[in-house]
C-alpha cells in the first residue's frame, strides 16, 4: 500500500475553529455521495457538437437542448468515453492505456462560512500524480524535462510523460447562456491546444483580443466573447467583455493541482471569459526558471531536505515538492551541477498567494489507488471574478478530472449536474451542526 497524503491545521488554512468546521474532522460517513460519471470527450468541441458531425443531435444542440436530453441512458458516459478513447474521428492521437471513464465520487457540505466539497476517484496509475515538469541540466543548460501525454515528444517517444493530478470544478449561478444544458462544451473551442485547428503563433501574436490581454495562445473561452461564437479570432472588444463579467457572464474554475497547489493545502482560483484566466490578485505557483538566464530561480535546500536536486530516478519516490519558505533556497550556479540534476520547474509558495486568487484552501490524501480531495471555499465571496456561494442557493457544476500525466483535453468530463447549498439538486450539500 502506498499513501500520500497532506493534513492542514486550521490555522493554515486560515480558518477560523469558532466559525468553521474542521474539513479534516467532517464526519463524510453522515454525508450523501452522488456518483458522478466522468467520460473522455475526445476533441469534442462546441463547434463539433453545432455541426452536421454530430449526427442526428445539432439541431437540438443549436436550439439550446441539454446533452443529457439525447444521452439520457444508463452507462451513456461509460459508453462514449469508452468508444472515443480508442481513437477515431474525435481521437486522433489516442493515448496507450487511458481509460475511457472514471465515477467520481462527489459530497458536499457547509457551514456558516464554508462550502466543503469533497471528491474521490481512482487513479489510472498505481501511484499518486504529484510530479510535474522539472528544469533539468544537460551539463551545459538548464531545459525543461518531462511533457503531458498528448504533447508531441512524448507522442513520438522523446520524452517521458509527466504531469501533475488535477481536480476541476466549472461553476454557473444561471448567468451564463447554455451553461446549464451545455456545461463545460461552452468553454471548449477549434483551435486551442491540442483541439482541431489548433492556433500558430501568428496567429495568436496577430490577434487583436489576444494582445489586447497579453496571451500567446489559445485556451478556454466562452462563446459571448467573440463575435462569431465559432471563432476564436473574432474576439469582442475590451470593453465589451467588461459589461459581460460585471454582468456575472462568466464561470468559475477551481483546479486543485496536485503539484502546485496540494503541497500548500490549497486549489488555485480562477474563471473562464475570454480567456481561461486566473482570479486577481496572486497564484501559489509561479515558474522557476530564469527568463533571460533559463536557470532555476530556487534549488532545495539541502540542510532541510537532504539533497539540492534529483535525477530521473528518484521520480515518483517520495514527494518532490519545491516550496519557497520550506524548503527553498536562491539557486546557487557554483554548486557543482552534473548532467541529470533535475530542479522543479514551479516554485509553490502559501505565502506569496494573494487576493482573489487566494480564496480556496484543500486537504488531500492519496490510498490504495484513490484520491481523496476536500475543497474549502469561502461562502458569500464578493470578488467580481468569483461565483458567491450561499445558503439556499443552486449552481450549475461541471468536473473534470486530469488523471495519468495528461492535460488539455485529455481528462475525463461531466455532463451538468446541479448543487444546492440546503436545496434541492443533484447534489445536496448538507448543513453542518
Amino acid at each position: 500500500m502506498k499513501k500520500t497524503a497532506l493534513f492542514v491545521s486550521l490555522a493554515l488554512l486560515g480558518i477560523g475553529a469558532a466559525q468553521a468546521a474542521d474539513p479534516a474532522k467532517i464526519n463524510w460517513g453522515k454525508i450523501p455521495a452522488v456518483t458522478v460519471p466522468l467520460f473522455f470527450p475526445g476533441q469534442s468541441s462546441y463547434e463539433w457538437l453545432r455541426s452536421e458531425e454530430h449526427k442526428g443531435a445539432v439541431k437540438e444542440v443549436k436550439r439550446g437542448d441539454s446533452c443529457t436530453s439525447c444521452h439520457d441512458e444508463e452507462d451513456a458516459e461509460k459508453d462514449i468515453g469508452e468508444k472515443l478513447v480508442k481513437g477515431g474521428r474525435l481521437e486522433p492521437h489516442p493515448v496507450k492505456g487511458k481509460s475511457g471513464y472514471k465515477a467520481l465520487k462527489v459530497q458536499a457540505a457547509y457551514d456558516a462560512k464554508n462550502a466543503y466539497l469533497r471528491f474521490q476517484w481512482h487513479t489510472d496509475n498505481a501511484y499518486p500524480g504529484t510530479e510535474h515538469q522539472y528544469l533539468r541540466f544537460d551539463g551545459k543548460e538548464w531545459k525543461v524535462f518531462g511533457y503531458p501525454k498528448l504533447d508531441k515528444p512524448v507522442q513520438d517517444g522523446v520524452e517521458m510523460p509527466l504531469y501533475e493530478d488535477r481536480m476541476s470544478v466549472m461553476i454557473d449561478d444561471g448567468k451564463v447562456p447554455g451553461f446549464a444544458n451545455q456545461g463545460c462544451w461552452l468553454t471548449c473551442h477549434n483551435g486551442q491546444r491540442d483541439m482541431p485547428k489548433q492556433f500558430t503563433k501568428d496567429e495568436a501574436a496577430n490577434n487583436a483580443l489576444l494582445q489586447a490581454i497579453k496571451k500567446r495562445d489559445v485556451r478556454k473561452y466562452l462563446p459571448d466573447t467573440r463575435t462569431d461564437p465559432s471563432d476564436w479570432k473574432t474576439g469582442k472588444s475590451v470593453e465589451d467583455i467588461a459589461k459581460i463579467k460585471a454582468a456575472g457572464g462568466f464561470v468559475d474554475l477551481i483546479q486543485w493541482r496536485a503539484h502546485r497547489s496540494n503541497p500548500v493545502g490549497m486549489t488555485d482560483d480562477g474563471y473562464v471569459l475570454e480567456f481561461r484566466l486566473s482570479d486577481s490578485g496572486k497564484d501559489m505557483f509561479g515558474g522557476n526558471a530564469d527568463a533571460k538566464t533559463h536557470q532555476p530561480k530556487f534549488m532545495w535546500d539541502a540542510s532541510k531536505v537532504g539533497y539540492k536536486s534529483i535525477t530521473v530516478d528518484q521520480l515518483r519516490n517520495g514527494n518532490h515538492f519545491l516550496i519557497r519558505e520550506q524548503n527553498a533556497v536562491p539557486f546557487d550556479p557554483n554548486a557543482g551541477w552534473k548532467e541529470g540534476d533535475m530542479i522543479p520547474d514551479y516554485v509553490v509558495s502559501r505565502a506569496d498567494a494573494k487576493g482573489s486568487a487566494a480564496d480556496n484552501n484543500a486537504i488531500a490524501s492519496w490510498k490504495d489507488g484513490v484520491w481523496t480531495v476536500v475543497m474549502i471555499r469561502p461562502l458569500g465571496l464578493a470578488n467580481d471574478d468569483d461565483k458567491a456561494l450561499k445558503a439556499g442557493g443552486v449552481y450549475n457544476v461541471g468536473f473534470a478530472v486530469h488523471d495519468d500525466n495528461i492535460t488539455t483535453r485529455g481528462h475525463q468530463v461531466s455532463f451538468v449536474k446541479t448543487i444546492g447549498f440546503g436545496a434541492k439538486a443533484d447534489i445536496k450539500a448538507v448543513k453542518l451542526p
